[in-house]
This record gives structure tokens, sequence and C-alpha cells, in this order.
């Protein structure tokens, strides 16, 4: 069993307190809620739908749509914001790939959405997971929409990017895809939000994503843990730079206690401004509101 290192605890730090009510989410399930729990559990899948907690399982899974979260439950990175528990990885599993595919085919899915924990243990960072995922969808079904969300790949970033290109060019069918990485916020709380990473890292691995052809670049920002309006259009100015065509904008939830406090809940009319500014700046597809998460209604 994988070693459990305890997130840093932020609990002494101030709360910003209720929830505001456009966050509330109804807990009633869909008619598709029970197949989709099912085919992820019979399969021995994770899941960021689970693993993060996120906000909009109950809408996605009642939609029959899951994200796939490969290479285990065990992050070797502790940022302060993500529920997905921190710790040294014993798993490896070189079999998940089929497993993710019998479970995406049995749910009928027309797009896939896969993501990881970081792996900075493993040379390759995971990428040859992420091929071999691609390669068994696309054996399974040939016009299989694929979308990544991978981490930074640090130090392997050009061997894993060639790797999983690799994959795609070889596989039938659909050669186009979608290639996401969070950069997560603004640069100036990189060392409080996400400590293991680094900003310029983070646009280096969306500009070699973006021009690999066929892929388009995708990335995701969440606010309310401190950023002011003008780094987050900074921000999104860089990702524009980076060949980034798709963003997505969401608010920060507190997981925990032992996570970093919200500092600010924003009001809808303020996405619906990013959502502006976003457009202006190029971007092809721009999803922006309090529940958005990186992977939310990605198949549109």
């Amino acid at each position: 069993m994988a070693k459990v290192i305890p997130v840093f605890d932020h609990s002494s730090q101030p709360n910003v307190g209720r929830m505001p009510a456009w966050i509330r989410q109804p807990l009633s399930a869909g008619d598709n809620y029970g197949q989709t729990a099912s085919a992820v559990s019979q399969q021995q899948l994770n899941t960021v739908c689970v693993e993060a907690h996120c906000p909009n399982r109950q809408e996605c899974w009642s939609r029959g749509t899951a994200t796939f979260m490969l290479l285990g439950d065990t992050c070797t990175r502790a940022c302060g914001f993500c529920a997905v528990k921190t710790g040294k990885p014993d798993w490896f599993d070189d079999d998940e790939p089929r497993r993710v595919a019998e479970a995406a085919l049995g749910m009928g899915l027309d797009y896939v959405v896969l993501t990881c924990v970081n792996r900075d243990d493993l040379a390759d960072g995971g990428a040859k997971i992420f091929a071999d995922t691609i390669t068994q969808l696309r054996q399974g079904k040939a016009a299989m929409g694929i979308e990544l969300l991978t981490s930074d790949y640090f130090r392997c970033q050009d061997n894993a990017v060639e790797v999983i290109y690799q994959a795609l060019t070889q596989a039938e069918g659909e050669t186009r895809m979608v290639w996401g990485h969070n950069v997560e916020t603004v640069p100036s709380l990189y060392k409080t939000v996400r400590k293991g990473a680094d900003y310029q890292r983070s646009l280096d691995m969306l500009q070699k994503a973006a021009a690999l052809d066929g892929v388009e670049a995708k990335s995701a920002i969440m606010l309310g843990v401190g950023e002011h309006h003008n780094e987050v259009v900074q921000v999104l100015k860089d990702l524009r730079a980076a060949n980034v065509d798709r963003v997505a904008i969401g608010q920060y939830l507190r997981p925990s206690k032992y996570h970093l406090p919200v500092q600010r809940y924003l009001s809808p009319a303020e996405f619906d401004d990013y959502t502006n500014v976003a457009n202006e700046l190029g971007f092809s597809w721009v999803k922006s509101g309090p529940l958005v998460r990186s992977s939310y209604h990605a198949e549109e």
C-alpha cells in the first residue's frame, strides 16, 4: 500500500464563510448514474470525479460520462488545492489501458477524457500508459474521440510527447485529439497552490502539444485562491501565446479543512466577464463558470 503523506494543514487560515447558492448542486442522480458507477467499479478504475471530489459528478455520471484517472490514486506532488492523496506510489498496472477501453466501450462512449496523477517517480512520467490506452481505445472504436489531461512530465517532456503522439498517429481512425494540461492558477501563487510545479514548464508542455498536427491544446485555471483580475488576464494571454485553443475557468472549492481555504467566491457575472476576455483573445472553446472543471462538457 502506498505511503500517504498528509497535505499541509491550512486550516488556521481564514475562510470566506457559507457557500453561495449558485454553487450548491442537487444530489439526485439521473438514469445513467448507476450504470457509470458500475462500469468504473467492475473494471477497478479510478476517476478524477471521485478522487478529486468533483462537484459535477452527479451531472456527468448521469449523462454517462466520466474522466478516467490513470496510474493509480496516489500523486507524487502535494498541491494545496487538490483532494487526490499524496504519497510515494507503489502501484503500477500495465493492464489498465485494456480495462479503461472495456469500460468506455461498455458505456457506449464516443468521447473519452483521460487524466492521471503526477508520477514523477516513473522515468517516462507514465506516458506509455497514456499511449497504450489510446491504442486500446482506438482498436475498440476507431472513431473514438480522445482528450488527454496530462502532467507536465517533469524531466521527460520531449520523450513523453513523442511516445503519446506516436500512439495517436499509429492508431486507426480519427487522428485529431485534445491535449490538456492545467496551469491551475497565476504564477505568483504557484509556491502556495502548486508545489512541485513550474509555470513556465506548464506553458512549455502546452506549446509542445499545440505544435503537433491534429492536436488542440487545452488548459484550465481555478479562481478564488487569491489571484487578481489582471493576473488572470495575463495567464489567458500567455496561454494564447503558447497556441492553446481551449480554456476552462472555474471556482476553487475547498475539498477539506486541510486544503487551501477559499479566499473569495466569484459571482456568475465575473465568470461571464472572463468568458468575454477569453473570446476576445481568440480561444476557440471557452467554458467559464463557478462549477466548470477542465473536463466539464469536454465532449462539446
